[in-house]
């Protein structure tokens, strides 16, 4: 009788299109990270929040402190709120991430893109600047 074994994803792994790893993070089941940047004109901070969701990568939130180019809430994908602080929350996405990864071209260090986990911080704009990341919710 033939067993099959249950791979279940729980790394983000951020890596090089030559397949470098440039950040390895643990993410178990149930629990989030951020991907932190500044906004380019206006320097303030954005995130957008995803958790491990079954092995799925799921977009679950974003905080976006003003409304300044690029950024917008977008009518039936989550409910906006106020933060209280004259910029506002996007809760309740809920938007698996197709293939569990993306790519991200994170942008010159006044940007900063960078990944949060817990109290963990990486800078991919420090390891990567203008190249093309993988960010990949992962059973490795």
């Amino acid at each position: 009788m033939a067993t099959s074994q249950v791979v279940t994803a729980e790394t983000l792994v951020a890596s090089l299109e030559d397949g470098t790893e440039i950040a390895r993070l643990s993410v178990p089941e149930g629990s989030g990270w951020c991907v932190l940047w500044n906004h380019s004109v206006r320097g303030f901070p954005v995130s957008d929040c995803y958790e491990n969701r079954g092995g799925q990568m799921v977009l679950v939130r974003a905080h976006l402190p003003d409304f300044a180019a690029g950024l917008d809430h977008i009518p039936g994908r989550g409910r906006q709120v106020s933060d209280g602080q004259g910029g506002y929350w996007i809760l309740d996405i809920n938007e698996a991430v197709a293939g569990n990864a993306y790519i991200l071209r994170p942008g010159e260090a006044s940007v900063d893109h960078r990944l949060r986990v817990g109290e963990q911080i990486v800078s991919l704009s420090a390891r990567a600047p203008r190249q093309r990341v993988r960010i990949e919710l992962t059973g490795d």
